[in-house]
């Protein structure tokens, strides 16, 4: 075997591993972490990316007025 080879299939073990590792400890959603490809198969794991949430302006204006709200009452609560 060459070196080369190898190496491929220990990166292909060490992602298997990895999958295990993520499917055991119960971390089903999507992931962060990249995961790692074989170099001499050219199999390629997909690259997993956790989408970017963005409020809109009516949203946050619904919490501001929410944490608002919430301020006063216990404002009124510690001053009884």
């Amino acid at each position: 075997m060459q070196l080369s080879q190898i190496l491929a299939e220990i990166d292909l073990e060490i992602s298997r591993l990895e999958q295990a590792r993520t499917i055991l400890a119960g971390e089903n959603s999507p992931a962060v972490k990249k995961t790692r490809k074989a170099k001499s198969t050219g199999t390629e794991a997909p690259v997993k990316r956790k989408k970017k949430r963005n409020l809109s302006p009516e949203g946050r204006k619904r919490i501001a007025e929410a944490v608002r709200r919430r301020w006063e009452l216990q404002k009124k609560a510690a001053s009884k």
